[in-house]
């Protein structure tokens, strides 16, 4: 992709692209994979560690997956096609689906993941119908039905996988095919189970909100209600019109100044899928953002990449965020997993007149002004400062669990905070106990608590601040390793219970007023289970061991970062970015975790930590700042990146505490912990 010359562009004066651009990343992307290819062209052999389905699975992924891009490609030239991306897909498509083919793929009811890949083969068969599907010989057309007619009938996840079988069944109705009204109004009514307001999707029936509610539950109704005519009954049209525009007003304030969108929930290898939302909206019309607002948020995603090593020098989209970084995949993934970020470009089926390519860049929320927003499904306070373009997450209501799960936390899901520029360590000691962005009880011979099952008691805003709170009963958990995906919900082992915990936030201008109250006393005498002693005395005794910990954001670099601790005081620095945690009352001891190899975004992880020097008192409501920020400061000092502190007051009530926060300029925030 070229340089942007931003002073100069009159259209695209904040990122520089326009549609030639994205065209041209697009083809790369599609010849870049040429020398990867079987003989026949049916599989995609590309470099990087095996998913757990194996190789056979993930070529198929490879092949469905970039086949979409080229069917993008071909529907948005219509039909010009200078790279002969027809025939070559074509004769993939014949030996692929031919039963007698050494190469053929398995089958969507011989593995799941084919269930996955044959959405994306039909769609894009839907897509290309005059240059590729019509043009096959009869035998092919009939090997392609039967491989596809594997899904008809066939019991799917209630998740976003029903979308798999309505697309491909809807494409079989089209020619012919096999298919099942039955499996169709199984799925949409799975899809409306799943709503749960304002344009927001769980992925289930957990609290699972993330980036699968804007590239799956988006993505796919609108685009099918288009191929599927009487199928989709106008009512469920028009809801769908309306949840994708509230969604995308939230999504366009969860992305950062810098193109980054929020790093948070599983499958974060997709990269710029992110966008795939927003150019639905622009394809549809479902949306209340204008056309230079679309194409600036999606051609600033897209930047946000490859400014980044994305693609890498091969060419190829890698296992990873930024650079390769396989252990970022969950276990289902395998080298091909990435070219879902091809949903991202679906922007290309615009002609290059359409006004989201000839319309004047708009700045992102973020850029025009500060952010206090509240996302209610997912329980989020949304924090952007326009001083650093940083978009920061306050989660009380997320965690891919359901209340009082007994799992231990995910790291993508059930930290207190998400940004645009941080990612929680991934790996190591993370499985076993938060090490970031957490409240937890520490004691030596158990490490942290977990707050996964944790119960929402408040999230809203409060004229320029926003205020939420959550309560949870601590717990440990023995991992048992062999249980749950990766990253994606938390793990399974035998679980020690532990006191209730509640938790408040107030946010203003990148600043996090964190209140905590430990409710209950905690356990004198608790099974340790396979928990090691590690150089702990195993004389000391378990009630003597406990203090309250409180983590701020983890910053990552090539090298270690800076830090700086004082009374109460504790700062990191990395790369422009300052994270600190600040004592105001209550806790006595300031330190730095640090980690290494534990995130794609850097190999050296530190993250600044308060604990109490002493065992918390149950009742007792302890109070910090906590600060993510994008700035040049003073690393001798902590405090001097708050500028001025707020002032609090912890009042008891009559059925619990109100903490009164007073900001410096005299606005006002009350956290109530009931």
């Amino acid at each position: 992709m070229r340089v942007p010359h931003l002073l100069d562009d009159p259209l695209s004066p904040l990122t520089g692209l326009h549609r030639e651009d994205w065209a041209t990343l697009a083809d790369h992307l599609l010849l870049a994979l040429r020398p990867w290819t079987s003989p026949d062209r049916a599989r995609l052999r590309l470099p990087g560690p095996a998913s757990r389905y194996g190789t056979r699975s993930d070529e198929l992924e490879a092949f469905a997956r970039s086949f979409l891009l080229a069917a993008i490609r071909l529907r948005g030239e219509n039909g010009h096609d200078p790279h002969d991306l027809a025939n070559w897909y074509a004769d993939g498509l014949r030996a692929g689906t031919d039963p007698d083919s050494p190469t053929r793929w398995p089958r969507p009811d011989e593995l799941d993941q084919a269930k996955v890949e044959a959405a994306s083969i039909a769609l894009a068969l839907h897509l290309t119908r005059p240059w590729i599907w019509d043009l096959l010989d009869d035998g092919t057309r009939a090997h392609l039905v039967r491989w596809l007619a594997g899904l008809v009938g066939r019991d799917v996840p209630p998740i976003n996988w029903v979308w798999f079988q309505i697309v491909v069944e809807t494409f079989l109705r089209s020619v012919g095919g096999p298919w099942s009204a039955d499996d169709v109004e199984r799925g949409l009514a799975v899809h409306e189970s799943l709503h749960r307001g304002g344009g927001w999707y769980s992925d289930g029936p957990e609290r699972a909100y993330d980036h699968y509610a804007g590239w799956a539950f988006h993505l796919y109704p609108l685009l099918w209600a288009e191929a599927a005519g009487d199928l989709c009954p106008d009512g469920l049209r028009t809801a769908w019109r309306t949840r994708l525009a509230d969604y995308l007003d939230d999504a366009v304030h969860l992305v950062g100044a810098d193109g980054s969108p929020l790093l948070q929930g599983r499958s974060l290898i997709y990269r710029f899928a992110t966008a795939a939302p927003f150019w639905v909206g622009a394809l549809t019309g479902a949306t209340r953002l204008s056309p230079g607002a679309i194409r600036r948020v999606c051609s600033g995603m897209l930047l946000h990449f490859t400014s980044a090593s994305v693609p890498d020098e091969k060419g190829l989209l890698t296992l990873g965020w930024h650079g390769t970084w396989p252990a970022m995949a969950q276990s289902y993934s395998g080298p091909g997993s990435p070219y879902w970020a091809v949903k991202g470009m679906l922007g290309l089926l615009l002609p290059a007149g359409h006004p989201v390519w000839t319309a004047v860049e708009e700045s992102l929320p973020v850029e025009r002004a500060d952010v206090v927003r509240v996302i209610d499904a997912p329980g989020w306070l949304v924090n952007g400062t326009r001083s650093d373009g940083v978009v920061r997450v306050i989660n009380h209501g997320t965690d891919h669990s359901v209340p009082h799960d007994p799992r231990a936390d995910s790291p993508l899901y059930a930290r207190l905070g998400y940004s645009t520029v941080t990612l929680p360590p991934l790996i190591g000691a993370t499985i076993s106990h938060p090490s970031d962005n957490s409240v937890v009880l520490w004691h030596p011979l158990r490490g942290g608590s977990h707050r996964n099952g944790f119960e929402r008691i408040a999230c809203h805003v409060e004229g320029r601040t926003g205020v939420a709170v959550s309560r949870w009963r601590a717990h440990w958990v023995d991992v048992d390793e062999d249980t749950g995906p990766d990253h994606g919900s938390g793990r399974a082992g035998s679980v020690t219970w532990g006191p209730r915990l509640t938790v408040g936030s107030a946010i203003r201008g990148g600043v996090e007023i964190r209140a905590v109250r430990l409710d209950d006393a905690p356990p004198d005498n608790v099974s340790l289970g396979n928990v090691s002693l590690g150089n702990v005395s195993p004389d000391a005794g378990p009630s003597s061991g406990y203090r309250l910990e409180l983590s701020g954001w983890p910053l990552a670099s090539a090298t270690p970062p800076g830090a700086a601790t004082a009374d109460g005081d504790c700062a990191v620095f990395a790369d422009g970015l300052v994270s600190s945690v600040s004592t105001l009352r209550g806790f006595g001891e300031a330190t730095v975790r640090r980690e290494e190899g534990t995130s794609p975004l850097g190999a050296q992880v530190a993250v600044p930590v308060l604990r109490t020097a002493a065992p918390p008192v149950p009742g007792e409501v302890h109070l910090a700042v906590v600060t993510l920020r994008g700035a040049l400061v003073d690393q001798a000092s902590p405090r001097v990146v708050l500028r001025a502190l707020p002032h609090l007051e912890a009042v008891p009530r009559r059925h619990g505490h109100e903490v009164l926060v007073t900001w410096p300029d005299g606005v006002t925030s009350r956290i109530r912990l009931p």
